[in-house]
């Protein structure tokens, strides 16, 4: 039985983190463990309502909006760099005194929970990521291959680029709702309604744009080396289980060798299920989660 979402739905809050005023849902429920669910890129909290829905009586539930997202601030500068996204998590955990935690983290979410699992061993009970690995080893050679001259001068361009991209508006949510539809085949309408109407704002002339920073798009020129992140991997203590869609494009760490770099993970894969695994396939994801749990 797939899970039914709370109408009352979760409490909103602010934490602040390198003078940004971020937005985070608490689902109630405090004498319980934490448990953080971290989205991805372009996302925002409430694509985990289903999740929380199904396990907020036995844990107290957490789920922020990354700096530029949903209904936390935009960076002034438009910068999105790995390194903020990971102290604002830093932060949450330190300011609610939430360790050590179990997170469920998504995509982007996946890969700076990864990155703070191997900073802070201790601070993680248990940890999913979701496709969360991040670009395929072929994809990180093909970027290594671009001197730091040429990926300075195409962050600029696409700098440059995104501060003429005016936010895309709709006439109505139906129609922003139809967009939702399009990104993911596997949506049932109902969620698409859900997830649209969570993540969009009403502009002052009445149409509606998705609440994202559209410079949350731009990749950063430069990041920790694969070598690094490759070194936090290994230092993540806590048993962890990485999720991936069949019919994802993203790339399986165990066909490209990622996992050797963890200690004590395990990789399960779903059937029918693209990169929004706990979306296309959530009763079977809840079963596995839960098992893992």
């Amino acid at each position: 039985m797939t899970a039914t979402i709370d109408p009352a739905g979760p409490t909103s809050r602010i934490y602040f983190s390198q003078r940004l005023r971020l937005h985070y849902v608490d689902w109630g429920n405090p004498d319980a463990p934490p448990l953080l669910l971290i989205h991805g890129g372009r996302d925002h909290c409430r694509n985990w309502d289903w999740v929380a829905a199904a396990l907020r009586k036995d844990w107290h539930i957490i789920a922020p909006d990354l700096r530029g997202h949903g209904d936390s601030q935009w960076s002034p500068d438009g910068n999105y760099s790995m390194a903020g996204y990971i102290y604002d998590l830093a932060q949450l955990i330190h300011q609610q005194a939430l360790a050590p935690v179990t997170i469920v983290a998504h995509s982007l979410g996946g890969n700076i929970t990864l990155r703070y699992a191997g900073i802070y061993p201790d601070h993680v009970r248990r940890l999913v990521a979701i496709e969360g690995l991040g670009p395929s080893p072929r994809m990180q050679a093909e970027r290594a291959r671009k001197t730091i001259d040429e990926r300075m001068r195409r962050w600029i361009d696409e700098q440059r680029g995104l501060s003429g991209r005016l936010p895309r508006r709709y006439a109505s949510i139906e129609d922003a709702f139809k967009r939702m539809q399009e990104e993911n085949k596997h949506l049932s309408p109902d969620q698409a309604r859900h997830l649209t109407q969570h993540g969009v704002n009403q502009n002052e002339d009445g149409t509606y744009s998705w609440k994202f920073d559209n410079y949350v798009r731009a990749w950063a020129p430069y990041d920790m080396t694969d070598g690094d992140v490759e070194h936090l991997w290994t230092r993540i203590a806590c048993p962890t289980m990485l999720i991936y869609g069949k019919e994802s494009w993203a790339s399986n760490p165990l066909e490209d060798g990622r996992i050797r770099h963890f200690s004590n993970a395990k990789v399960v894969s779903f059937e029918g299920a693209g990169h929004w695994v706990h979306h296309d396939r959530l009763d079977a994801f809840l079963a596995e989660l839960r098992g893992f749990l």
